[in-house]
């Protein structure tokens, strides 16, 4: 009897022992789902589609803003004192990962933290400019998607110079304070000299500068190219209306912009890349280094005309150019 008795108060107070930590694991709070800063180079309104896509493949696997994902977005407006503010606001905030676009806002981000994985949804040449130290091994706390755009810079002037025959002299338009429309610049001028046109370079580093550039410009240029950076993103309006009035026929590198009365584009797929950007967040939520996750290619360049334009200035866009576009806008 004795043993019995023994035997019974050794198992009641084994099972009081099991069960006081499933009681202290229950009134522990729940884990507080991880935050992504995204830190928009533009503005909601030159931006925010491109943002939404990847927040929707976010969505398809699994994390769902304001249940298993918080999101906090800020813009810089295309100012990059504004990008340096909003990168050390996300480390005071202790966000688990900055997705970004540009390399100025890399930079931004980058100088502020070397700990927190930084994702770039687009930069034009992330090798060139120094962000990564190879595609394949990017290392540091920095990976992304590439766009390639001094890759597409002779692309882009052939194009011009097919809609423009008698092209002798272009424009380039960019903002030189950004360190890959500095290469994309020498890019252009050097496909230039083998199409046998001049190129004349006009650097703009703030809003302020557009309108004087297109004072220069306008004299002697018969077509315009425009360096993709989140200065001329936000300001696209209004430098293609001031293309329109000096009848400047334009390229320029995303497709979003031929909607905003440019003549052509020709680049990667911003919104494809932005959805890819989703992905590469996921697998650093899921604890993935970005030393372990390879800088990506674009696959495919988007060709797209806007007709409406081409009408306003009086220009017939070749038949065999309009076959090879992904889009046409008319």
């Amino acid at each position: 009897m004795r043993l019995c008795l023994r035997r019974r108060e050794f198992i009641a107070g084994l099972g009081g022992a099991a069960a006081w930590p499933i009681a202290a694991r229950a009134q522990q709070p729940a884990k507080k789902p991880p935050t992504i800063g995204i830190l928009g180079s533009g503005t909601p309104s030159t931006l925010g589609p491109r943002i939404a896509v990847m927040v929707q493949r976010l969505r398809e696997i699994g994390w769902i803003e304001n249940q298993t994902v918080r999101i906090e977005y800020r813009w810089a407006e295309g100012r990059s004192e504004r990008a340096t503010e909003i990168a050390a606001e996300f480390v005071r905030l202790g966000v688990d990962v900055i997705v970004t676009s540009g390399t100025t806002n890399v930079i931004a981000a980058k100088q502020a933290t070397s700990d927190i994985p930084i994702v770039f949804a687009n930069v034009s040449d992330p090798l060139g400019s120094g962000l990564v130290a190879s595609l394949a091994q990017p290392g540091g706390n920095v990976t992304g998607l590439s766009g390639q755009q001094p890759d597409a810079a002779g692309k882009r002037l052939a194009l011009l110079r097919e809609v423009v025959p008698a092209l002798q002299r272009v424009g380039f338009m960019g903002n030189t304070d950004n360190p890959s429309i500095l290469l994309e610049m020498q890019e252009v001028q050097t496909a230039a000299g083998m199409l046998g046109i001049d190129c004349a370079t006009f650097q703009i580093r703030r809003a302020g500068d557009i309108a004087p550039a297109f004072d220069a410009v306008r004299h002697g240029a018969q077509g315009l190219y425009l360096a993709g950076d989140p200065l001329t993103d936000v300001n696209r309006l209004r430098i293609s209306i001031l293309a329109l009035g000096a009848r400047l026929p334009t390229i320029w590198p995303a497709m979003e912009t031929a909607d905003f009365a440019g003549l052509m584009s020709y680049g990667s797929n911003f919104a494809a890349q932005w959805r890819r950007a989703g992905d590469l967040v996921d697998k650093i939520l899921r604890g993935t280094k970005p030393v372990d996750i390879p800088v990506e290619q674009p696959v495919k360049f988007d060709l797209v005309v806007n007709l409406i334009v081409a009408k306003a200035l009086g220009i017939e866009i070749p038949t065999a150019l309009l076959a090879r576009a992904d889009e046409v806008i008319e």
